[in-house]
């Protein structure tokens, strides 16, 4: 079987993307996307919202229309589109992860990062200040006993996140479900660093996006087989 654990909306579009390309995929969410109580700085300190997750926009809350004179950073194509349906103006849209929007920025600037608990370390540019609120964050749920049933028989699994790495990995070792039966497709490598090493086949598309990744996933169902 083929299995996204991301919570949804996103889970939804994956499953919709999969299979439109025929793709044997089902869906278990394993967390719930949560707000978090923030205030919304003066936007006049900054130049820039820099945003690597749509849950910034559907989980932000009202606080967000303080920001919305504010040009967004976007890490991905999904994430802008969420930002233009919030009101926001998309100033750029990035390809290859937030430290490679992030590294194109020309200083002076500073930038306000909306972000979740769980996130990535960034390193700016000389001259780029950025300033950090948390306004979501990710919450797991253990594995439901049928998943465990699916999984013990093998499968190929899609993680988006480090953090649903990791407590994927935490989970399968915790209910002795043995990794060299299930292969991992990883939205990219620090993704796939976080789920660790054991698996029958881990690996994760050159760009870190649902297509990449699902086009992966078809080659890899038919490598490895129902």
């Amino acid at each position: 079987m083929i299995l996204a654990i991301r919570p949804d909306p996103g889970l939804e579009n994956t499953l919709s993307l999969g299979r439109e390309l025929g793709l044997p995929i089902n869906g278990a969410p394993l967390f719930d996307v949560v707000p978090v109580p923030w205030e919304a700085p003066d936007p006049g300190a900054f130049d820039g919202l820099l945003i690597g997750s749509a849950n910034v926009f559907r989980k932000g809350g009202d606080a967000l229309h303080r920001l919305r004179e504010l040009p967004v950073l976007a890490v991905g194509a999904t994430t802008a589109d969420c930002a233009r349906d919030a009101g926001f103006v998309v100033a750029r849209v990035g390809t290859g992860g937030l430290q490679t929007v992030l590294s194109q920025v020309e200083g002076p600037a500073r930038l306000l990062r909306l972000c979740g608990e769980d996130r990535v370390a960034l390193t700016p540019p000389e001259d780029v200040r950025i300033e950090e609120r948390v306004v979501y964050r990710v919450e797991a749920r253990p594995f439901p006993k049928a998943l465990m049933q699916d999984l013990r028989s093998g499968a190929i699994v899609l993680l988006h996140s480090a953090a649903a790495a990791r407590h994927f990995a935490a989970e399968c070792d915790r209910r002795g479900i043995a990794r060299q039966g299930i292969a991992i497709a990883a939205l990219g490598p620090r993704i796939a660093e976080a789920a660790g090493s054991g698996w029958r086949k881990l690996a994760w598309p050159e760009t870190p996006d649902d297509p990449a990744l699902l086009a992966l996933v078809g080659d890899m169902w038919q490598e490895l087989g129902p």
